[in-house]
């Protein structure tokens, strides 16, 4: 009798697993069903000028999948701030943008964003070259961590909505770290859809990378902000950023580099009017 329990309880642990991505995505599908809420429509009106610039079967797309990320992370205010649909309809839609053609992907390891009202301070330690450690203190306008949380302002949230065109988006950037992290720590290399990509990807990456160090140790003009010499993994957000609200200017500067993020992104800003 006992190992007959035992062998049925087995089963349905293996049912509830095996069963979980086929009732995940039946969700996803009632989820997408639905219709997109009026007043978040006007949300993206008012805040997204990306949405207006995208083709009709993107906006759709975009559409669904903010509906099934609102559904399924937990929006948190921090420091009084509490969280509206605004908010999340404005978040979720610059987070989306990076999910465009991908099929059924929403940052499986993200669980929770943390909303501050305005830029947020972070304290943390960091040794020097004699191995002094010495307490840091930081001004940070998002932050993306590898254990299912990113962290934004919503002063810059907005302000990187409103401004499509200056190269700087905090939501884009972090998550894009959300998608370098997707395998562990973040390195400038996130999955590619083939293995046989990364040996193009890393040549194309390091050159652009090693250029952008060289101009701001010399202090030279570039399109890329110098935050992303600070290592490879900060240069893919900070590029990321550049895709998305310059793709003109970066695929006439550096159109290996384009090629390679367009790739990846299964997207083409250009054609985007």
């Amino acid at each position: 009798m006992p190992l007959l329990i035992l062998t049925i309880l087995a089963i349905l642990i293996i049912g509830f697993v095996l069963g979980q991505p086929y009732f995940r995505k039946w969700q996803r599908q009632k989820i997408k069903a639905k219709p997109f809420p009026e007043a978040w429509r006007r949300v993206l009106k008012q805040r997204m000028p990306y949405f207006r610039a995208l083709p009709a079967d993107l906006q759709l797309q975009l559409k669904k999948h903010i509906q099934v990320f609102i559904a399924e992370k937990d929006f948190i205010g921090c420091e009084g701030l509490t969280v509206t649909d605004e908010m999340r309809v404005t978040i979720a839609a610059q987070a989306c943008l990076l999910l465009l053609n991908r099929a059924d992907y929403y940052y499986p390891k993200l669980q929770q964003i943390l909303l501050y009202p305005a830029a947020f301070i972070v304290h943390g330690h960091s040794p020097d070259g004699a191995g002094v450690v010495h307490e840091q203190r930081r001004v940070l306008s998002g932050e993306s961590w590898g254990q299912g949380k990113v962290i934004l302002s919503w002063a810059d949230t907005l302000d990187g909505a409103a401004h499509p065109g200056d190269g700087r988006n905090v939501v884009i950037h972090e998550f894009a770290h959300q998608l370098d992290q997707e395998k562990g720590q973040a390195t400038g290399a996130p999955l590619l859809e083939r293995s046989s990509d990364y040996q193009q990807w890393s040549g194309i990456m390091a050159a652009e990378f090693s250029a952008l160090q060289q101009q701001a140790a010399k202090g030279e003009s570039s399109l890329f902000d110098y935050y992303g010499a600070t290592n490879p993994a900060e240069f893919f957000a900070v590029i990321s950023e550049v895709f998305f609200e310059q793709p003109q200017q970066l695929s006439q500067g550096h159109p290996a580099l384009y090629q390679q993020l367009s790739q990846f992104y299964r997207l083409n800003p250009l054609s985007w009017s």
